[in-house]
């Protein structure tokens, strides 16, 4: 096999794995989503967001890039691992400690209506901020190392336990959103520390250099930290503007609409994951036919399982959930179109990331995601939750264009088709056809 189908086959084997761990992840978020809508009612499933959100949104939020830039820099200073690495080790606890404080400080003035128990726990639940930032740039490292496994398995544990320990309060009849919010923070514990057992002896950080090694972080991470937060955004600003809006119970609808309508990114997750390491120091052409079949085909998966959500929405939501639930059909067909052009958006945006021009990518994602908070303040009053599915519609559909038009404009490159191709799927096939003959011999070693 010559260097060029290796390097395919590798790539699809990467993907193959990271879709499977994602879709075992939703599966496994589907169940306890399923378990805490059911037990606690709109209103009680509203209060456990309230609780639960403000941790990971702000470990987002205040990471000034660095996952982004740790995995570059390994990638193009792979003789520097240990160092980088010891410097991210340290932005860990310096964002942790931020972050945590100014969520302390704010969350009373922006959930006034929420009661003083939900208000307590928030902000006791802020104390895991540290946990979840070092989370997000351990796994930077390890998957630019290539250790997509321990990744994947990084995510796939805390999501395993908080199943397990729902399921024990269902048993013991102790199932509140007080408890339900410790099974979350509780069961991300045990896989951390397994995570960063396996992060030390994968790059052995050493805290030499460190001005260096910070100046190398921050000289990309600078750039790249507005896409990270754009990112982040798109995720949770939602989320977050509605929660300030909205009483709990509605809040609690909109939050299961929003997680079926996000199983769907799954195929986009798992190609960015594995895209952006791999396209770093690749020649700007070979870039953009890689994201370009990217966006392609996972988005043709994606279309097509949407599809099937949007027909099937209201039985699945009462058959899911529970006829509470019914009035969330119309803003999760909303939401399932947003997840497509969401998804095909991020996927694009790693040619700029990879090709060094994550300013630019930053720009281009600020000025449409800008767009949400307006949109927000003036549509949901109005109409509600289905504002604030339209605000996020909208708002994607302004990055998804800024963001195709800036490959001329930013990169001199062509856009990248967006229709499937016949040459897409003889790759995928040749792909996996190589895929399957390499584990062959495997599969006949294990009979032996």
């Amino acid at each position: 096999m010559d260097h060029q189908g290796s390097k395919q086959l590798s790539a699809l084997g990467a993907f193959m794995q990271s879709a499977g761990a994602k879709l075992l992840i939703l599966g496994l978020n589907a169940a306890t989503g399923i378990l805490t809508a059911r037990a606690l009612a709109p209103a009680g499933r509203g209060e456990l967001s309230a609780m639960m959100l403000w941790y990971i949104f702000l470990a987002n939020v205040f990471s000034l890039g660095i996952p982004s830039a740790l995995t570059y820099r390994l990638r193009r200073h792979p003789e520097k691992v240990s160092e980088l690495s010891g410097a991210a080790l340290l932005f860990t606890l310096g964002i942790g400690i931020v972050a945590g404080a100014v969520g302390f400080i704010g969350l009373p003035h922006w959930i006034p209506q929420y009661s003083p128990q939900v208000l307590f726990f928030a902000r006791i639940f802020l104390l895991n901020t540290p946990v979840a930032v070092f989370v997000v740039i351990g796994r930077a490292a390890l998957e630019s190392q290539g250790n997509f496994t321990a990744s994947n398995l990084s995510l796939i544990g805390p999501a395993s336990l908080t199943l397990t320990g729902l399921l024990l309060l269902r048993w013991a009849h102790a199932f509140t959103p007080v408890n339900a919010a410790w099974c979350y923070v509780l069961s991300g514990l045990p896989p951390t520390v397994w995570m960063g057992l396996t992060f030390y002896r994968a790059v052995r950080p050493r805290f030499q250099d460190l001005q260096k090694s910070v100046r190398l972080l921050l000289s990309y991470g600078i750039r790249s930290y507005g896409i990270d937060l754009c990112g982040t955004l798109s995720v949770y600003v939602d989320q977050a503007l509605v929660v300030r809006i909205l009483r709990p119970s509605l809040m609690g609808t909109y939050v299961v609409a929003l997680s079926l309508s996000r199983m769907l990114n799954a195929f986009h997750t798992a190609v960015v994951m594995v895209l952006f390491p791999r396209a770093v120091s690749r020649p700007a052409r070979e870039v953009l036919d890689m994201t370009g079949r990217a966006v392609r085909m996972t988005t043709l998966v994606t279309i097509v399982c949407g599809a099937g959500i949007m027909i099937a929405g209201p039985r699945l939501l009462v058959l899911l959930y529970g006829a509470e639930y019914r009035g969330a059909t119309a803003i999760l067909r909303i939401l399932v179109v947003e997840v497509v052009i969401g998804g095909a958006t991020q996927v694009m945006a790693q040619a700029f990331m990879a090709l060094s021009r994550p300013g630019v990518i930053t720009t281009l994602e600020a000025i449409g995601l800008l767009l949400t908070v307006p949109l927000m303040f003036v549509l949901v009053p109005r109409f509600g939750i289905e504002g604030a599915a339209f605000s996020l519609l909208l708002s994607t559909c302004a990055r998804f264009a800024f963001v195709l038009a800036g490959f001329s404009r930013f990169l001199h490159l062509p856009r990248p088709g967006l229709l499937p191709r016949r040459a897409d799927l003889s790759f995928l096939r040749n792909a996996v056809s190589q895929r399957l003959r390499a584990l062959q011999p495997t599969v006949a070693a294990g009979g032996a």
